[in-house]
C-alpha cells in the first residue's frame, strides 16, 4: 500500500519510522510552499493517544494545484508506523496491527489428518508392494508364454536363426577380416553349412536304406537268444507270443495309424515351412546383425539404452559360447559312442553317431535317449553282452562329458546351476515339445548374462563389449572403493 505522498507505506510492526518534517529539508521547503508548517514533536505527543498513529486533516484546496494531496503529519521518531487497512476497517478504539493468528489455535486446528497408508504397518505395505509387482510380472510372463505357444511355427525357427547365427556368425566375421566381402563371406559360410547338412543327411538315409535287410534279418536271427534271455527272468516273457500282439495291434489300428500319418504329413509340411524361414532369418542376420540389433535397440529408453546394449552384447556372447561349446561337445560323444558301436559290430553306426550328435544339444534327456536306443540297437542285433558293452561305452562318454568337456569347454561364459537346467528343460518339454527341450537352456544362459550384466555395478560403452567373443560374457569386477 502507498501513502498519500506517493511514498511505499512500511509494513505494520517493522519498526520503520516516517521520516519528519523538521528532519528532511525537501519537505520542509514543501510544507512552507503549501502555506502550513510542520506540527512541533511535542503536539505529536500529545495528540498520539496510547502510541497510535496520528491522522493530520488535509490542507485546504489550492487553486493552482490540479490534485488535492494531503501532506503526512510528522512521527515521533521512535513510532512505528502501522496499517491503515488495518485502522480503516477496525474501529478507532480497535486500531491494531495486522493480523496474526494465534500459533497453538493454528497448531491445534490445522493438524493434517493422517492418510491412510500411514495407517497400514510398514511390513505390511512392503509385502503388498512386493506381491503387486510379482503379479504383474507373472502376467506378463504368462502373456509371453501365450505368445510363443500360438506361434510357434514362427518362433521356433528364428529362435533356431539366432542359434546358428551364434554358431556361424564368427566364421563370417573371420573371413570379412581376411578382405572377403561381407555378402560373399556369408553365401560362402550358407553354402558350405548347407552342403555339409545335406551330405550328412544323405549318409544316414543311405545307410538305413542298405542295412535295413541285414538289420531285419539279425533281429530274427536273435530271437531265440531274446527269447532265453526272457525265461531267465522270473517274469517269464513269450518274446514270440509279444510279437504278435504288436502286429495285431498295428492291424486293429490301421485307420487311426492312417490318419496319424496325415498328421504327419501335415507336420512335414510344417518343418519344410520352418526350415525355409529358418533359413531366410539367417541370411539376414549374419549379412545384417548390426543393422538388425541397432533398429532393436532404438525400442529401450533413451536413459537406459547403453546399459541395455552392453547386456545384450554379454546376453549373445554368452549364446556363442554355448553353442560352441555344445557343437564341441556332440562331437566328441559322437565319435566317441559311434567307435563303440563300430568296435563291437552293431549295425546303423553313422546314423546312431548322428543322433547321439542331435540328442546332445538336449541337456540332460538328451544322451539318456539317444545312448538307450543305441543300446536297444545292439540288443536286437547283436546280442545282451554287446548290448552291456555298449551300455558301458555310452555310460563312460557322457561321464567324460559331465566332468571334463562341459566345464573346460563352456568355462564361465554359461554358469548354470543344474537344477535351473533340469526344470528349464522340463518347461521347455511342456511348452514346446523337442523344440522347446532344445531352446530351454539356451535362453536360460542368455537371460542370465543379461540380468548379470543390467545388475553390474560398473559400466562400461557398448563399443567394448565383443558380443562374438564368450569371455566378454561377464561383467568386469567392480572397482575397489
Amino acid at each position: 500500500m502507498t501513502e498519500r505522498t506517493g511514498r511505499p507505506a512500511a509494513p505494520a510492526g517493522s519498526g520503520i519510522r516516517r521520516p519528519r518534517h523538521d528532519d528532511d529539508p525537501a519537505l520542509r521547503g514543501r510544507a512552507s510552499a503549501d502555506g502550513h508548517h510542520a506540527e512541533p514533536a511535542h503536539a505529536a505527543d500529545e495528540d498520539s493517544g496510547a502510541g497510535h498513529a496520528r491522522v493530520v486533516a488535509p490542507r485546504p484546496a489550492d487553486p493552482g494545484a490540479g490534485a488535492h494531496r494531503a501532506t503526512p503529519a510528522p512521527h515521533d521518531d521512535t513510532e512505528p508506523l502501522l496499517d491503515d487497512t488495518t485502522d480503516h476497517h477496525r474501529g478507532a478504539g480497535e486500531r491494531t496491527g495486522p493480523h496474526v493468528a494465534d500459533p497453538a489455535a493454528r497448531a491445534a486446528g490445522a493438524r493434517p489428518r493422517p492418510s491412510p497408508r500411514a495407517e497400514i504397518p510398514r511390513p505390511l505395505r512392503i509385502a503388498s508392494e512386493a506381491c503387486a509387482r510379482m503379479l504383474v510380472i507373472a502376467a506378463g510372463f504368462a502373456l509371453l508364454v501365450f505368445l510363443v505357444i500360438e506361434l510357434r511355427v514362427v518362433v521356433v525357427p528364428v529362435a533356431i536363426a539366432v542359434l546358428l547365427s551364434a554358431l556361424l556368425a564368427p566364421l563370417v566375421r573371420w573371413l570379412h577380416e581376411r578382405r572377403v566381402p561381407r555378402g560373399i563371406a556369408t553365401a560362402l559360410v550358407m553354402v558350405g553349412g548347407l552342403a555339409a547338412l545335406g551330405g550328412l543327411l544323405t549318409a544316414v538315409v543311405s545307410t538305413l536304406v542298405d542295412g535295413t535287410s541285414q538289420v531285419v534279418a539279425e533281429v530274427t536271427d536273435n530271437v531265440g537268444s531274446l527269447q532265453g534271455l526272457a525265461d531267465a527272468t522270473p517274469f517269464r516273457i513269450d518274446v514270440g507270443v509279444l510279437g504278435d500282439q504288436v502286429l495285431q495291434a498295428v492291424r486293429d489300428n490301421q485307420q487311426t495309424l492312417t490318419s496319424g500319418a496325415v498328421t504327419t504329413a501335415a507336420t512335414v509340411g510344417e518343418i519344410l515351412a520352418g526350415f525355409a524361414l529358418c533359413l531366410f532369418a539367417l541370411i539376414f542376420m549374419l549379412h545384417d546383425g548390426r543393422r538388425i540389433w541397432g533398429f532393436v535397440r532404438l525400442l529401450a529408453p533413451r536413459a537406459r539404452r547403453s546399459r541395455v546394449d552392453v547386456a545384450a552384447r554379454r546376453a549373445f556372447a554368452s549364446l556363442v559360447g554355448y553353442v560352441r561349446a555344445t557343437v564341441l561337445v556332440a562331437i566328441v560323444d559322437a565319435i566317441g559312442i559311434g567307435l563303440g558301436l563300430w568296435a563291437t559290430g552293431v549295425p546303423f553306426v553313422l546314423p546312431l553317431a548322428a543322433l547321439v550328435f542331435l540328442g546332445a544339444f538336449v541337456p540332460i534327456i538328451g544322451a539318456v535317449l539317444t545312448g538307450a536306443v543305441a543300446v536297444l540297437v545292439a540288443l536286437a542285433t547283436e546280442g545282451p553282452v554287446t548290448a552291456l558293452i555298449v551300455l558301458g561305452v555310452v555310460l563312460a562318454v557322457q561321464q567324460l562329458e559331465s566332468h571334463v568337456l562341459q566345464p573346460v569347454l563352456m568355462g564361465r561364459a554359461v554358469r548354470l546351476h543344474p537344477l535351473a537346467v533340469a526344470l528349464g528343460v522340463a518347461v521347455g518339454v511342456v511348452v514346446a515339445g523337442i523344440a522347446g527341450a532344445l531352446l530351454a537352456v539356451p535362453l536360460l544362459a542368455v537371460l542370465t548374462a543379461a540380468v548379470r550384466s543390467l545388475v553390474a555395478s560398473r559400466e562400461v560403452a557398448p563399443r567394448a563389449v565383443d558380443p562374438l567373443r564368450p569371455r566378454e560374457a561377464n561383467p568386469p569386477p567392480a572397482l575397489p572403493g
